[in-house]
């Protein structure tokens, strides 16, 4: 059971989508990732062997456009084969890349801002979910890359956060509006991401230190473990678009999404108030079990996926674009390129 959280290899990232024409360099578009009723997202067919670093950098900012206007879109074809490719691309298309922090599960670093998939069971889905939505900076632009389709599942379904806040019932999404979400972590040695892996140090002053700067309440515990809370918004503007986003982790990261045995299990492991990670409402309440089952009815309902081939790109704008990824067999490597860190532009009223 609480092998659903260990630290065995077992990656994790996204899916498929992309954009629009020019001549010979790809093919006209296909699908639509803000509709649900496409059969997946928007697919770009770079045309010819293109080296991935040259195509992505000549077509830059028509790629970044449709990712902004879009949310999500996929270039097939590009023949991604190695790290350093994808190394290449995100240079070609961020400003400038994203280390991650406070992260959840165990990645491998490849090389700045390239990282393996999370460590996640491989018959277990990611559910939807904003990358570091709970960070004071998160990564802007995402970009996934399939080095090794699986042999069966394994997408990396998206789904137009704006799209879903629409969908909420209204009294739930009035009030995370108004009161932001808390999220509570504990930082376990046998599960999850470590205090190296979250925070790049295990040296007291310097967590506490990230904790000062980055709003968040810490305290260590008797056996040397932290545990930590943090008061975030749960919508946010886009600051291109202006559309309000449905961004946060409330329901990937509440007690209610754990499997009802992994959940016994970490309760009687650790105490109600030592799972690795649980969320709440802003003013500390609990989130029940329906209201996370309203809020993943919301992301189903937008969801669209497509399935992975070798050598794949995806590129999300991560403030308009939830990201999962689906239960899978056989090896999978699809790696996660994070850039252009921000600071989200806050809609409602929660404290920060």
């Amino acid at each position: 059971m609480s092998a659903l959280f260990r630290k065995h290899a077992a990656p994790a990232a996204p899916d498929a989508p992309a954009a629009w024409a020019a001549p010979d360099a790809w093919a006209a578009p296909t699908g639509n990732p803000a509709s649900p009723d496409t059969d997946g997202p928007l697919v770009i067919e770079a045309r010819g062997a293109p080296d991935p670093a040259t195509w992505v950098a000549e077509h830059r900012d028509t790629l970044l456009d449709f990712a902004t206007e879009h949310g999500a879109l996929t270039v097939h074809g590009l023949g991604l084969r190695t790290p350093a490719d994808v190394e290449a691309v995100l240079h070609g298309l961020a400003d400038r890349p994203a280390t991650e922090r406070e992260a959840f599960a165990a990645r491998d670093v490849h090389a700045e801002g390239v990282y393996s998939s999370s460590v996640w069971p491989p018959n277990q889905p990611m559910c939807m979910h904003h990358e570091l939505s709970y960070a004071t900076r998160c990564p802007g632009l995402l970009l996934f890359a399939c080095l090794r389709p699986p042999t069966a599942g394994g997408a990396t379904a998206v789904a137009d956060s704006a799209a879903v806040l629409r969908s909420l019932p209204a009294e739930l999404a009035e009030r995370f509006e108004r009161e932001g979400w808390l999220l509570t972590r504990s930082y376990h040695d046998e599960i999850g991401a470590t205090l190296i892996q979250s925070f790049g140090t295990e040296d007291r002053g310097a967590v506490e230190a990230y904790c000062r700067a980055g709003a968040i309440d810490w305290s260590w515990q008797p056996d040397g473990s932290l545990r930590t809370r943090q008061h975030r918004p749960a919508v946010v503007r886009h600051s291109a678009s202006g559309l309000r986003c449905w961004f946060n982790q409330i329901a990937f990261l509440n007690e209610w999404t754990m499997a009802p045995e992994v959940r016994e299990f970490l309760v009687e492991e650790y105490g109600a108030d030592g799972l690795p990670f649980n969320t709440r409402y802003g003013n500390g309440d609990p989130v029940p079990r329906d209201a996370v089952e309203q809020i993943n009815k919301a992301y189903e309902a937008h969801t669209v996926r497509r399935p992975w081939s070798a050598g794949d790109l995806m590129v999300v704008d991560n403030i308009r674009t939830a990201h999962s990824r689906e239960a899978y067999e056989g090896p999978r490597e699809v790696l996660v390129a994070m850039g252009d860190p921000v600071r989200p532009h806050f809609a409602g009223r929660a404290a920060t």
